[in-house]
């Protein structure tokens, strides 16, 4: 049986509490599977401003490296808004995105039949949606130079600047083709080709890493297009690989497919180290220390981890299993409750999901205590 070093980083708000439930759930399964998870925890963003006053401490880019991988849970909150730019939480994001050389990061959109009253679209438009967007993640806008504001003329003027290496894009492109492959062999590439000469570029790139995987069909779509078409017939899409802002968007327009942005997990990879997961979500400050919050993102990044840093492919299929047996009885939290369902607290959610781990008998039990 394996043994594994954690890095967790809970950040801010809600982050505390999903990350706290995705902890149980892996010591759930070193119970039923007899691994070992030894778990270190750092601080990053606001609460890394508070106590160290840097967004991403030095200690806690140590405690990442030396792991096998990285927990992250949410940074930011309306405390921080005011700072400057360097201080500010979102900033530790893009740091240890660009330090650990996190290059992919991968979001799967899944339809559950048992949240279809969840979604805002129609059954019919989600029904069978299977998507997996893989936006790049260290380059573009969010860390082109120059970038800031300049005063010229007695003008204030703002610029941000779109970069892409050739290298860059391959590694992505690459990627994407690598997961299509596994999947159902069809690469969407997603840029602004008829404005954008970095666009044209990465058309152009894509193209050619294209003719190395003859048995994937690529097809090329403007993110306008891409937009409306996730919305109107989401179900035509297998893999969709865009850059760091496109998909950055695109990423979240398609949580709505699911209902919720508490459903939607993600991992970055990284070319040269341990890889991080973390929710799509925010660190939602309102609702943040109330037991209100949805873990399911939390417990589906660190399925994840099981299954794309540590090989754990039937662990993996433990935790997505239990989550679609207790979401199928009935169980939701707050943010995708509908008329006749209970909301149940963080808590309980993590609760349900380890027991339906231990024991499958144990949802005959959740349909009684929930019905």
């Amino acid at each position: 049986m394996g043994s594994y070093r954690i890095a967790v980083l809970p950040g801010d708000g809600i982050g505390n509490e999903v990350t706290r439930g995705a902890i149980e759930i892996l010591k759930t399964i070193e119970t039923r599977f007899g691994h070992q998870f030894a778990f270190e925890f750092g601080l990053i963003g606001g609460a890394a401003i508070d106590q160290k006053g840097t967004p991403l401490p030095d200690e806690t880019l140590a405690i990442c490296r030396e792991s096998d991988a990285v927990l992250l849970g949410a940074v930011g909150g309306p405390k921080w808004d005011r700072n400057p730019a360097h201080l500010r939480p979102e900033k530790g994001l893009l740091q240890i995105r660009k330090e650990m050389n996190l290059f992919a990061n991968l979001r799967p959109v899944k339809f559950y039949d048992s949240l279809t009253d969840s979604s805002p679209l129609k059954k019919e438009v989600i029904q069978g949606v299977d998507l997996l967007i893989v936006r790049e993640l260290t380059g573009g806008l969010y860390f082109g130079k120059p970038s800031g504001r300049i005063v010229e003329n007695g003008e204030e003027k703002a610029v941000d600047t779109l970069l892409y290496k050739k290298e860059e894009i391959q590694r992505i492109v690459k990627t994407a083709f690598e997961l299509a492959r596994k999947r159902k062999k069809k690469v969407t590439s997603v840029d602004k080709a008829n404005v954008l000469e970095s666009s044209r570029m990465w058309r152009e790139i894509t193209e050619e890493i294209a003719q190395d995987f003859p048995d994937v069909t690529l097809e090329h779509m403007l993110v306008d297009n891409a937009a409306m078409q996730l919305i109107r017939s989401p179900q035509q899409f297998d893999v969709i690989v865009t850059e760091n802002m496109f998909g950055d968007i695109l990423s979240d327009e398609a949580s709505m497919l699911t209902g919720s942005l508490g459903m939607l997990p993600s991992a970055s990879l990284s070319a040269s180290g341990p890889s991080l997961y973390e929710p799509v979500h925010g660190s939602a400050p309102d609702i943040a220390g109330q037991n209100k919050a949805n873990p399911i993102a939390a417990i589906l990044s660190a399925a994840m981890m099981l299954r794309l840093s540590f090989g754990l492919a039937k662990e993996a299929d433990a935790v997505e299993k239990a989550v679609q047996q207790v979401l199928a009885a009935g169980l939701r939290t707050a943010d995708i409750a509908q008329k006749g369902h209970r909301a149940v607290s963080t808590e309980e959610m993590v609760n349900e999901i380890k027991a339906v781990i231990l024991d499958n008998e144990a949802i005959s039990h959740i349909m009684t205590v929930y019905a």
